[in-house]
């Protein structure tokens, strides 16, 4: 279900005659969350509370599963978005989703639907509310999985996201090139495995929120992203938040909701 604004548009919506009241009651009806047979309940209210819609954790749920939630997600949301989907997944998936598009580095799959009319509840997009920039770093190239959720994720949530990719302090000079785009950054998503440092330059040289992401790329002693996560949380540098490792797509909402409450405070 949509967020405050849109349901107000719906409802003004019904009462011009623009919607009738069986669409609006359909609409309506499952308003808090509607059951998916013996698995799931889905949580229709979830972007009305918080601004952003339920998303599938693809991993650990049978192809079936995730074809029949997002059947039934289509139906209340513009954007379905399923993670952690591995590409022979994605292949089943697109048999029977004949629109569901995939981002194979993010491991991503979401179906996109326009929306044109008042029946699909459309008074706004996330863009035109919410300005700003994420800025989305990687350390390395094979931290790019993570990084790429990060950056899908906040793109298919309305977001402007720019992307450096392999810029690690092993070879600090590639990223005092980009200082340009660090300084302006809105948020910047910094993504790193090994002993994660790279967070803490970047705060170091940055105006604007420092999201730190560890990764499960390393050597042995990194322990799985446990070191890097150690790394992050004891950082000198002011101004980071770490989340959980690998865990790009609780990055991306952070970054989201701080520009959301930026311009909710802008607005009021």
């Amino acid at each position: 279900m949509p967020d405050e604004k849109t349901l107000r548009f719906l409802l003004e919506s019904i009462a011009s005659g623009q919607v009738s009241t069986d669409v609006g009651l359909e609409q309506l009806k499952n308003l808090n969350y509607e059951s998916i047979e013996e698995f799931a309940k889905i949580d229709n209210h979830r972007a009305l509370r918080t601004g952003f819609p339920e998303v599938i954790w693809g991993h650990g749920k049978t192809t079936e599963q995730i074809i029949k939630i997002m059947n039934v997600m289509r139906q209340r949301t513009s954007v379905v978005m399923a993670t952690r989907i591995q590409p022979k997944v994605y292949i089943a998936l697109k048999s029977e989703v004949s629109d569901l598009q995939y981002y194979e580095s993010a491991r991503i799959c979401a179906i996109i639907q326009g929306k044109t009319s008042p029946e699909d509840l459309t008074p706004y997009t996330i863009e035109e509310l919410y300005p700003g920039v994420i800025v989305v770093i990687s350390a390395g190239t094979a931290d790019l999985p993570v990084a790429e959720e990060a950056a899908i994720t906040a793109e298919l949530s309305g977001f402007q996201v720019q992307r450096l990719w392999d810029v690690g302090v092993a070879g600090i000079h590639r990223l005092l090139d980009n200082r340009d785009l660090i300084a302006s950054a809105s948020v910047l998503i910094v993504v790193a495995g090994m002993e994660g440092a790279l967070p803490s330059v970047v705060a170091g040289l940055a105006n604007s929120p420092v999201i730190a992401v560890p990764t499960s790329i390393g050597y042995g002693a990194s322990f799985n992203g446990l070191a890097p996560l150690l790394t992050m949380l004891n950082s000198c540098s002011a101004g980071i938040g770490v989340v959980n490792i690998d865990n790009g797509f609780g990055a991306a909402i952070l970054a989201g909701q701080i520009l959301r409450t930026v311009a909710k405070f802008n607005q009021g």
